[in-house]
């Protein structure tokens, strides 16, 4: 009898726990750990950076104004000092601003200009030739650099064109090499461009051949002529007689010998 109440008392105790165990929620399946966060692809790097790369530089709103353009995007402030010298800065507004032909500007670094500082060159020019200088590295029409692909060498520039202002722009690859006769030089950055105004930086000053190569020297002059005064007669030069003289006194001696003899001798 005990047995048999032990033994219902224990399947009271298992039911009831299996009871308890089927009515608990299961358990939830554990998280998954976030995945990491994929890092960005590295840019991919070479060894050098292919010119010309692009300066960004912001204009304000109104004309465009080179000399602030200059100066916002920094080292060129020898170039901008030469421009407004020589006044170019007021040809370049009116260019821009009452042209619809645009301008090109090849502006040399202050680094570009230390090499003529240094050697006193730069200070030896004339006024008229400081302009001419300036004037060499602007362009009277807006050139992109897709137009240096098929631009007509030499170029023209304000500074005139011919033999004396020899400007070449020559295209490679990914160069655009600038050749005057005397600098070879590339562009090394686009300063600005839109479609009135390109600025190319370039590492070398472009030295015109009107200024800094040697000029032929010119023929001497031919010596004067003397000038005859028609108004006056020329002088009158003696005639050398003595020869006749001579010859007339030797006749008259041989006549006078002559005579003698003829008188000596007896008839």
């Amino acid at each position: 009898m005990k047995r048999q109440i032990s033994f219902s008392f224990s399947l009271v105790l298992l039911f009831l726990h299996c009871s308890q165990t089927l009515s608990q929620p299961p358990t939830a399946a554990p998280a998954k750990a976030p995945a990491a966060a994929t890092a960005p692809p590295l840019a991919a790097t070479s060894a050098q950076a292919s010119p010309p790369v692009m300066v960004p530089v912001q204009v304000s709103k109104g004309p465009v104004n080179v000399i602030k353009i200059l100066q916002k995007a920094g080292h060129f402030a020898i170039l901008t000092r030469l421009i407004k010298s020589t006044q170019e800065d007021i040809q370049l507004f009116s260019q821009l601003n009452d042209s619809r032909d645009g301008v090109t500007i090849f502006a040399p670094t202050d680094g570009a200009f230390s090499a003529i500082i240094k050697s006193g060159v730069l200070n030896s020019l004339t006024d008229h030739q400081k302009i001419e200088l300036v004037q060499f590295h602007i362009i009277p029409r807006v050139l992109s650099t897709a137009n240096f692909q098929t631009v007509s060498n030499p170029i023209t520039t304000l500074a005139g064109s011919g033999s004396r202002f020899t400007l070449d722009v020559i295209t490679t690859e990914s160069m655009v090499n600038v050749t005057t006769g005397l600098t070879n030089t590339s562009v090394s950055a686009i300063v600005y461009t839109d479609s009135q105004l390109a600025i190319y930086q370039v590492d070398k000053v472009l030295l015109p051949l009107d200024i800094f190569a040697p000029k032929p020297l010119a023929p001497a002059p031919a010596p004067p002529q003397p000038k005859k005064d028609d108004g006056e007669e020329s002088p009158m030069i003696p005639e050398d007689t003595s020869g006749s003289v001579t010859c007339m006194v030797h006749n008259t001696l041989f006549m006078f010998a002559v005579g003698i003899v003829a008188a000596a001798i007896p008839l």
